[in-house]
């Protein structure tokens, strides 16, 4: 019986080195941690982890190969992605001092929807994780591998993923760390603004530079 063990330490080391470098959810994860209560930053982190199903599920249907393969559709996700990063780089733009709260029970607080959605989103509208995900399923995974231990490798990362923001959240979450950054709270905000804008902007910058190359060919 063949072992999948070497492919899947494989698998499981590539995940582990992206999903630790910086990136849309590792910002926005760190914000909600600091600004939010400890459970909606929770939620945000199970968003993330479900949203790395989307990925997984087009992945294993051959649907990644053909978004990446194609100019219009790739160049589609990329420009949705940098509006999405650019709304909630105002939002954090647009925050009023003092949102970092030491004791969130008298903050202004997001829905338990709204905190779920904010990670579901920022991670499934990321045209970087399809970029990984086509690379992971296609280079990474042998095309011999069953589709159920492929499946397999998906839920894990799904839940890996989730398990690493989780732990995120809660570090940042605590009253100590809160307090380290409380003081910083309006600069976090228009930093973690910035940098999501930059994101944003790299997708668009891309997506302009990936429209005009051919022609320039």
């Amino acid at each position: 019986m063949q072992s999948y063990w070497p492919e899947f330490l494989t698998v499981a080391i590539v995940h582990l080195l992206a999903v630790a470098s910086p990136g849309p959810d590792f910002a926005v994860m760190i914000r909600q941690a600091l600004c939010q209560a400890r459970r909606n930053a929770l939620l945000t982190a199970f968003g993330i982890g479900v949203g790395i199903l989307v990925h997984v599920t087009y992945s294993l249907l051959g649907i990644g190969l053909i978004i990446q393969q194609s100019l219009v559709l790739f160049s589609i996700l990329k420009v949705v992605g940098a509006i999405y990063l650019t709304w909630i780089a105002i939002q954090c733009l647009r925050s009023k001092g003092g949102s970092i709260h030491v004791e969130t029970n008298g903050a202004s607080q997001q829905s338990g929807a709204a905190a779920f959605r904010l990670g579901f989103l920022t991670n499934a509208l990321n045209p970087k994780a399809t970029l990984f995900f086509v690379s992971l399923f296609s280079v990474l995974i042998s095309p011999d591998t069953p589709i159920a231990i492929q499946t397999a490798y998906g839920l894990y990362i799904a839940i890996a993923t989730g398990l690493w923001f989780t732990l995120v959240a809660v570090f940042f979450a605590q009253p100590r760390v809160r307090r380290a950054f409380s003081r910083f709270g309006h600069w976090l905000d228009r930093m973690m603004g910035g940098i999501l804008l930059l994101l944003a902007g790299q997708l668009l910058f891309s997506t302009v530079a990936g429209a005009t190359e051919p022609a320039t060919q």
